[in-house]
């Protein structure tokens, strides 16, 4: 890099206009990080070629690129781009941007409306989209950082597409800070350990790469060059501990897992406030305590599953860094419940029973026969129905006839399965009995 550029010290950026503003893309081709998008072979390329765009979602985190492909798009299909933000607009200045739609449709030009934050929208306001979508005066293109399953109205959804965008890789910020040297004809002055740590600061996102950059310029003085801890000194922020793409990261969950699959809190606790201080996605924890709740605790305690979703939704409402306290108290109480893997080996035993007798039907007896042709097939016939017999269990066999009947789940005798033990155990012996009665010559039949 000190063959491409002068070192002898950092060239100041023009007052005013920050660098990612600077370095904005002027085509999509140049856009980073999302050539799954805007490559030659990407989804918007292909819009593009095709002459027709529709209404779209951007879904994906801060810096990776939404409100600048946006705006591409429109310069690229000669719309009219308009942007607004849901958090500092109301109804009546979407009644405003709707009407100045329609005076250009009128006019013979679409508008593309780029709406930033498109899930802090209500409802009713999510709603108000719809008619200028259908009718054309607008395709709308909403910017979420949150999921828009849970976010967005469902009659939304179903007219846009979904679009996600990715954070950016250690190879997409790299890009980015080699043209960022090219523009301010300097090198960064950070050494090889200080530049894939600025990197990891950055976490993905674009726009921070350059604004971290940008302070490393301004703070250095000529012929000066930053190690990992002088580039910490002077942005005042830690660099992730690992990279949560690479072995740190996998090597930290599944400490967590096993220690809390080893019923050690302490344990759990600690790898888990490793992960907070590296700056591990929170909500990728709380994804990770209820995988923990199902796969290793199950039934032995089914209030393990309802915690470890409490936490995810306390978290949600409470934010960072108050709603990381809700994970911990989660993380505990897996910890030191009972622990059952019978349901998960339970699935993975039916999941391959399913795949080897998939083909076969159900017994007769247990499907419903709405049509006279299915009746006279005897569909249905020789059914009981459970509620009617004593004890409501009427002991039938449900599985398909040429299979016979198979045993998946095996409660341990610990926490809450004891109880379902010991129910199984009943049914089963009065299963025993009442085949046994059935088979008698004197017992009549059903």
């Amino acid at each position: 890099m000190a063959d491409l550029f002068n070192t002898d010290g950092p060239k100041a950026p023009p007052p005013g206009q920050p660098l990612a503003d600077r370095m904005r893309p002027k085509t999509l081709a140049e856009v980073v990080g999302q050539e799954h998008l805007t490559g030659s072979d990407g989804a918007l390329t292909r819009l593009i070629a095709s002459g027709s765009l529709g209404s779209m979602i951007f879904w994906g985190p801060p810096g990776t690129g939404k409100t600048t492909v946006a705006r591409l798009l429109a310069g690229e299909t000669k719309l009219a781009f308009e942007q607004i933000s849901a958090i500092f607009t109301g109804v009546a200045d979407l009644k405003k941007v709707f009407e100045a739609a329609r005076l250009r449709r009128a006019n013979g030009r679409q508008t593309l409306l780029f709406v930033d934050e498109i899930h802090r929208f209500n409802r009713a306001q999510q709603d108000s989209f719809l008619p200028v979508m259908e009718d054309g005066t607008v395709i709308l293109v909403g910017a979420t950082t949150e999921n828009p399953s849970f976010e967005l109205n469902a009659a939304l959804l179903s007219r846009a597409r979904v679009l996600v965008f990715h954070s950016l890789g250690e190879d997409s910020i790299e890009k980015l800070l080699t043209r960022a040297e090219a523009m301010q004809a300097s090198a960064l002055p950070l050494d090889a350990e200080a530049r894939a740590v600025l990197a990891r600061m950055a976490d993905g996102d674009g726009r921070a790469s350059l604004t971290l950059a940008e302070e490393v310029w301004r703070a250095a003085k000529p012929g000066e060059v930053f190690d990992a801890e002088g580039l910490q000194r002077i942005v005042q922020r830690r660099a992730p501990i690992y990279d949560k793409g690479q072995d740190g990261h996998y090597n930290l969950i599944s400490a967590l897992h096993k220690s809390v699959r080893g019923s050690d809190p302490d344990a759990a606790l600690y790898y888990l406030c490793r992960m907070f201080d590296a700056g591990e996605d929170p909500l990728y924890l709380g994804r990770r305590l209820v995988r923990m709740a199902v796969e290793d605790i199950g039934l032995a305690d089914p209030q393990a599953l309802v915690v470890a979703n409490a936490a995810k939704d306390a978290y949600d409402y409470l934010g960072s860094p108050e709603g990381e306290l809700a994970f911990a108290q989660a993380c505990v109480y897996l910890a030191t419940a009972p622990k059952s893997n019978a349901v998960y080996t339970a699935f993975k035993a039916a999941t391959r029973a399913a795949k080897e007798h998939g083909s076969l039907l159900p017994p007769k007896h247990i499907l419903n026969a709405p049509t006279k042709l299915m009746k006279e097939e005897d569909y249905g016939s020789g059914y009981r129905y459970d509620h009617d017999e004593p004890d409501a269990f009427s002991g039938q066999d449900y599985f398909p006839e040429k299979m016979g009947r198979r045993t998946f789940y095996d409660p341990p005798e610990r926490g809450f399965e004891r109880d379902i033990r010991k129910r199984l155990d009943y049914w089963s012996k009065l299963r025993r009995e009442r085949r046994h009665r059935s088979a008698s010559p004197d017992c009549p039949k059903t």
